[in-house]
């Protein structure tokens, strides 16, 4: 799994249903479809690793970030599946244990 610090900033793609099964504490929400119209919440001035469930749908918005200025930003590889399967936390939408759909 990428290195993933305090410092970076952990932006989850996937849609409402599965970041309220579980998500990354500390992440941050911002489905794919709506990404264009939030672009400003995506900060350019610190480490951006983009993840989802497996790693396709953040693989396509790390493209669509580069191709629009971004240049601090990666793949969080194996996505929310691997970040589970190596025993980081889940939590769900009501602050208890989460699980990745």
């Amino acid at each position: 799994m990428t290195e993933i610090d305090d410092e970076t900033y952990l932006l989850d793609v996937r849609e409402d249903d599965e970041w309220v099964a579980g998500h990354a504490p500390g992440a941050h929400h911002l489905p794919m479809m709506e990404l264009p119209a939030r672009l400003a919440e995506v900060p350019t001035d610190r480490d951006v690793a983009v993840i989802c469930r497996s790693g396709g749908r953040s693989a396509q918005v790390v493209g669509y970030l580069l191709n629009n200025g971004w240049e601090q930003v990666r793949n969080a590889d194996g996505g929310m599946r691997q970040w589970e399967a190596v025993g980081r936390p889940v939590v769900g939408g009501d602050g208890q244990p989460g699980r990745v759909i």
